[in-house]
C-alpha cells in the first residue's frame, strides 16, 4: 500500500491580544479568524530517500525530521510544499506549516493527531492559540490566554463569520513583520500593559465583537475591531515604528476606510493589514481606494468557518 497525504491549512488574521500583562493569572489571550486564502498545502508520501521541494521547503523538512525522530519513524519521505502562506507577514505561516507537517506525518503513519503537543514540540503557539485552534475549526476564535501550566490556551468561544462579509487583505511584499529574536526582544522591552487597556479590549470583545457576529451587524463589528486595534497598535508602536509596521499599508487601510470599509487594522506584527466589507460592495470599495503602489497587493478573501483539510490517497499495488 503506497500512501500520500495532502494537508491544507489556512492563514489566520490575528485581530488582537486581550491582556498582555497577565495580571489576571492568564497572559495574552487572542481573537482571530482563519481565512479562505492564502493557505499552506503540503503533500507527504513514502519514498526510497528523503526529499523536500517547494516554497518554505527547508523549514518544512526540518519540522519533518524533528517529528520523525520524536515519533520513532525511520521511513523516508517525499515532501512537497505546494503552496505556502507568505512568511513573516503576520498571517501565521510558521505555525501553519508546522502543524501541517505534523498532521501529514501522523496521518500517513496512522497515528492519532495531537496538534497542540506537536506545536509545542516545534516551538509554535508560544503566545497566541489562534493558529493551532484554526486547524480544528474556523470562525472567529477567542482564546483565554496562557496560565502557568504550559498548556495551550483554551478556546472559549467560536462564532461563525457571516457568509455575506468579506475581508480585504493588504499585503506589502517589500517588508517583513518583526519575528524571531527581534520579537522576543520587543516583548521584553515594551512597558507593562495597563490593566485599564486590557479591560477595554475585553469589553470590546464581549460586548462588541461577539454580539455583532451573532446579529450580523458589520458596522458594530468593525467599530469594536477598530477600537481593539487602536489600543494594541499604540502599545506596539515603539517596537514597530508606528501603529502599522508598513506606512504604505497604513495609507491604503485609511483609503479603504474612507471608501466604506470598517474594522481596519494590522494582523500580528504585520506588515499585512486588513479591513472588513459587505461582500456585495467589496470590489467597488477596493476600486474606490485607488491604485496600489508597486509591491503592495490587495486581496478580497472570505473568513473561513472550517478547519484544515486532510486528504489521503491510497494505491493498492498488490497484483499489479
Amino acid at each position: 500500500m503506497s500512501n500520500s497525504v495532502t494537508i491544507k491549512v489556512p492563514a489566520r488574521l490575528h485581530l488582537g491580544f486581550l491582556d498582555l500583562s497577565g495580571d489576571a493569572a492568564r497572559r495574552f489571550g487572542s481573537i482571530g479568524l482563519p481565512l479562505s486564502e492564502p493557505e499552506t498545502v503540503v503533500t507527504l508520501s513514502r519514498a526510497l530517500e528523503n526529499s523536500a521541494e517547494g516554497p518554505d521547503a527547508a523549514r518544512a523538512e526540518e519540522h519533518l525530521q524533528h517529528l520523525s525522530r520524536h515519533l520513532g519513524i525511520r521511513a523516508a519521505h517525499r515532501l512537497v510544499v505546494e503552496r505556502a502562506i507568505p512568511p513573516h507577514a503576520g498571517l501565521g505561516s510558521g505555525t501553519q506549516i508546522a502543524i501541517a507537517i505534523a498532521a501529514a506525518l501522523r496521518t500517513l503513519h496512522k497515528l492519532p493527531l495531537d496538534t497542540a503537543a506537536d506545536a509545542i514540540l516545534l516551538g509554535r503557539g508560544e503566545r497566541s492559540g489562534i493558529g493551532i485552534a484554526s486547524f480544528e475549526s474556523g470562525g472567529v476564535i477567542i482564546d483565554a490566554g496562557k496560565d502557568d501550566s504550559g498548556r495551550q490556551p483554551p478556546v472559549i468561544a467560536r462564532l461563525p463569520f457571516p457568509d455575506d462579509w468579506r475581508v480585504i487583505l493588504i499585503l506589502d511584499n517589500s517588508q517583513n513583520g518583526i519575528h524571531g529574536t527581534d520579537e522576543i526582544d520587543a516583548f521584553r522591552d515594551l512597558p507593562p500593559f495597563r490593566a485599564t487597556s486590557a479591560g477595554e479590549i475585553c469589553r470590546h470583545v464581549l460586548m462588541g465583537v461577539m454580539p455583532a457576529l451573532v446579529e450580523h451587524d458589520l458596522p458594530a463589528f468593525g467599530a469594536a475591531i477598530a477600537a481593539i486595534q487602536a489600543t494594541i497598535g499604540a502599545y506596539f508602536a515603539p517596537a514597530q515604528g508606528g501603529v502599522f509596521t508598513s506606512k504604505r499599508v497604513e495609507a491604503i487601510a485609511h483609503r479603504l476606510a474612507a471608501a466604506g470599509a470598517v474594522g481596519i487594522g494590522q494582523s500580528s506584527w504585520g506588515p499585512t493589514g486588513f479591513a472588513f466589507v459587505p461582500a456585495k460592495e467589496a470590489e467597488s470599495i477596493v476600486r474606490a481606494a485607488g491604485a496600489m503602489p508597486q509591491g503592495v497587493e490587495v486581496r478580497i478573501v472570505r473568513g473561513r468557518n472550517s478547519g484544515a483539510e486532510i486528504g489521503v490517497t491510497a494505491l493498492d499495488l498488490v497484483g499489479s
